[in-house]
């Protein structure tokens, strides 16, 4: 399994884009940024959008995505996919002809440039040439974490709760209340898991990314990296 680093953040600065994977070349782990990161060609081959939850940094690249399968290859599709609460805001709030267009009538309703497909919470569901499960995972609206693997390795995606780490310890009362960590509440998560699991930390604010890394240094374990954003990680 290979997953290249589109996007690594928590928000969009110079040189910083928001978090979104793209995993064996066709399907993207989130979508905070696509277009950005890929060109039209690379685009054109993913074929589903594993979405763990509704928030914009999360998101946002499917509405460009959508308008690059739209106008540059008939019958090119994504398939946005995710527990039911993801896909209908998507569906009702995002791709509803207000905010933008609902690609899932372009060009025609029976060749729909998106499509969409809801996964059960805490079943093993074929996705491409994936298996994904959904677990729940504790945040300021519906989201999951996914499990995910090839049959052969894995890993696990925490969504926005349990190994991201979007603020400073300074700012812990504001993480706890937007339900994300920093470095010492990441801490506790880690005496929770495996001494060998690698961790690989993603959606820091481009704003306190330098402060957050010299935190993280002290949280005393050299499993613990931020990813490089733009590399592809071999699993």
């Amino acid at each position: 399994m290979k997953i290249r680093v589109l996007g690594a953040f928590g928000g969009e600065g110079l040189g910083h884009r928001p978090s979104a994977f793209l995993v064996n070349d066709r399907t993207l782990l989130d979508a905070g940024t696509v277009s950005g990161a890929l060109t039209v060609s690379e685009q054109l081959a993913i074929e589903h959008a594993l979405i763990s939850h509704s928030h914009l940094d999360h998101f946002a690249g499917l509405a460009y995505l959508a308008e690059t399968l739209g106008f540059c290859e008939t019958g090119a599709a994504v398939t946005i996919t995710g527990i039911a609460p993801v896909v209908d805001t998507l569906r009702w709030g995002v791709f509803n002809n207000i905010l933008w267009p609902d690609f899932s009538k372009i060009p025609h309703a029976d060749v729909p440039v998106v499509k969409y497909r809801t996964l059960v919470e805490d079943v093993e569901q074929r996705l491409g040439d994936l298996w994904v499960t959904p677990i729940q995972v504790n945040h300021t609206v519906p989201t999951t974490g996914f499990i995910i693997h090839d049959g052969s390795t894995g890993v696990i995606y925490s969504g926005d709760t349990g190994l991201e780490c979007a603020f400073p310890n300074r700012l812990g009362p504001l993480a706890e209340i937007a339900k994300h960590l920093t470095p010492a509440l990441l801490g506790r998560e880690l005496d929770k898991m495996p001494v060998n699991l690698p961790v690989l930390i993603y959606h820091v604010k481009p704003q306190f990314h330098e402060e957050i890394a010299e935190e993280l240094e002290r949280v005393g374990s050299d499993r613990v990296a931020i990813l490089d954003q733009d590399r592809t990680y071999a699993v």
